[in-house]
């Protein structure tokens, strides 16, 4: 570790349902390929996996560049429970969160690190999507960069990509970790430290390549999604977060988007894209 920077975690969560190679390949990403390795990496294992994921978790743990802190846990709790296991067992206030399917980029922690460094209590980066060739590269999501902007940007939708965050793990703590909200974890959670007084940023660059693949937008829609943006938009309400107008503009906008066919979410999606890239561009 360099001297002037923090040690720091990697915290990657498994489950059943993730791919071995994926996985393999994501691990690879977050340690020997980064030009600022980890100082360790907790691996939380989300219930029980298949034999060709255990068997990759266990080559994991033997081949791996820096230590590995492996987390297995009995039953499979959900994400939200899974990531404060993990958070639990990190030897280090900061931590980088990697999902098992995503592509950190070498320069990813290289980066971050300075930034928090400097004082920052969470910083993400932009990304770039790809479905099943990582040289084939698709839409980039890039998240304001000024603070102030962060922050009226989390009224409406939330501010950072998630696979792409480093955070202090006392800032985390202080705005009440992570709260089972089935695919909004995220974003609860970073409204909450924004609200809490967070210090927060995001680099325009990417640094992270997101796998979309089979079924990303049916994922971004639904029942059961609709259910967690409605819990979504009542708990930032209630906590003061957004404004009546910006609660109920979210519910309709927001609400409305899970709804709608997957086609037609495919479609404002990219368009939402296309809009943040001409403001990118026009800044």
């Amino acid at each position: 570790m360099t001297a002037d920077l923090p040690e720091f975690s990697v915290l990657l969560p498994v489950y059943r349902g993730d791919d071995a190679t994926f996985l393999r390949r994501a691990f690879d990403s977050a340690t020997v390929e980064q030009e600022l390795r980890p100082d360790e990496v907790v691996l939380v294992q989300d219930g029980p996996v298949g034999p060709e994921l255990a068997a990759e978790i266990a080559s994991i743990q033997e081949r791996s560049v820096v230590p590995v802190t492996y987390v297995p846990l009995a039953e499979n709790v959900g994400l939200a429970r899974a990531l404060e296991a993990g958070l639990a067992r990190c030897a280090h206030d900061v931590v980088a969160r990697a999902d098992a399917d995503d592509i950190s980029l070498p320069g990813r922690f290289a980066a971050q690190l300075p930034v928090v460094a400097a004082g920052a209590d969470l910083v993400g980066t932009a990304l770039v999507e790809f479905d099943d060739d990582e040289l084939v590269l698709g839409a980039r999501r890039v998240l304001p960069t000024d603070p102030e902007e962060i922050a009226r940007y989390a009224r409406f939708a939330d501010p950072f990509n998630h696979p792409s965050v480093v955070y202090r793990r006392e800032a985390v703590a202080a705005a009440g970790g992570y709260q089972d909200l089935h695919l909004m974890e995220d974003y609860l959670l970073f409204a909450r430290m924004i609200g809490a007084g967070a210090r927060v940023a995001n680099l325009a660059e990417p640094l992270v390549k997101y796998r979309t693949g089979a079924g990303s937008y049916a994922r971004r829609g639904g029942r059961a999604l609709l259910r967690s943006e409605l819990s979504l938009q009542g708990t930032l309400r209630r906590e003061g977060f957004t404004s009546t107008p910006q609660a109920v503009r979210n519910v309709i906008v927001r609400g409305g988007y899970r709804l709608v066919p997957e086609a037609v979410r495919r479609l404002a999606y990219r368009s939402m894209i296309l809009r943040s890239r001409a403001g990118e561009k026009e800044s």
